[in-house]
């Protein structure tokens, strides 16, 4: 039997993989919904064979689908080093370290640095939380920022990855459960669950309180995302949270949650880099998949 199998059908397996369904695995290499189903179907009847169980979600590989996939992960790193190495070697790191500035943000960036991991497994990769670190980024301590603040920089780029809402999180039986517009003053003199971080560095504080001229007048803290819950659950206060977090805990998703004010606190997060870092292909690989670990995120 002749062969039909090509890189772009190896590429087309893997996506699906990743992202769990073909609209997001399309958007993913930039092909059309029909071209990749067109592409599965091809393969199928070449090879007579199913490559994926039907009306699942997400999408589950077959047996002989898993072969192809295996292939992909052995072959595609290799090739995609190769063509680098060959066309833009200076675009090509040796090391991704990446810093962040909130602690809900390893919800999706651990799953976006192991997808890099499988893909170059040569590269140095490791996250930490740092406060203030675009200094360390300019001086090149560390590669990428991910940050929600960028700033004018001659020698620094922010890439967006993706956008997202701060919401309120409450008990279902709080007073606030029933009301569809939160105004600042509504909660005011809650007490407020959040991080362990300045207040200066709180969405609910910077883009909802204080524009109203309001404080905090009541706070509590805790470094773990899953406590923070466990406190709105009890009645012990309300938290204001990135929807990828309300989305990702199962616990949060018995919970009431509401949009700050009539339009929401609606928020972007990018990846700073050096501008000279801005094509390497490590950290193009990782913005193109970073929306579709948010968009997939569960529990």
């Amino acid at each position: 039997m002749q062969s039909i199998l090509e890189l772009r059908h190896l590429r087309t397996l893997r996506a699906i993989e990743e992202t769990g369904s073909l609209a997001a695995a399309a958007q993913m290499i930039s092909l059309t919904q029909s071209a990749l189903s067109h592409q599965l179907k091809q393969l199928e009847a070449h090879y007579e064979v199913a490559l994926f169980t039907r009306n699942t979600r997400p999408m589950v590989l077959t047996d002989t689908g898993r072969k192809l996939l295996d292939l992909a992960n052995d072959i595609l790193p290799r090739i995609d080093e190769t063509e680098s190495a060959l066309t833009q070697t200076s675009n090509h790191a040796a090391r991704f370290h990446v810093a962040i500035e909130c602690h809900s943000c390893f919800d999706w960036l651990l799953p976006a640095l192991n997808h890099v991991r499988k893909h170059w497994p040569e590269l140095d990769v490791d996250a930490q939380m740092i406060f203030d670190a675009l200094p360390l980024l300019a001086q090149g301590d560390i590669d990428v920022v991910i940050t929600s603040d960028p700033v004018e920089s001659d020698n620094l780029r922010f890439i967006e990855l993706f956008q997202y809402e701060a919401r309120l999180l409450l008990s279902p039986q709080h007073r606030l459960a029933g009301k569809k517009v939160i105004q600042p003053k509504d909660i005011a003199n809650e007490t407020l669950i959040t991080y362990p971080v300045d207040v200066e560095r709180l969405d609910v504080f910077k883009h909802f309180l204080q524009p109203a001229g309001l404080q905090i007048n009541n706070r509590r803290t805790s470094e773990l995302t899953d406590m923070m819950i466990q406190h709105v659950d009890s009645q012990r206060g309300i938290a204001v949270l990135p929807d990828w977090v309300l989305r990702n805990h199962a616990q949060a998703k018995t919970l009431s949650s509401r949009s700050l004010g009539k339009h929401g606190v609606q928020r972007t997060v990018y990846a700073a880099v050096r501008s000279i870092d801005a094509d390497n292909i490590e950290l193009k690989d990782f913005v193109d998949i970073t929306p579709s670990v948010i968009r997939n995120l569960k529990k």
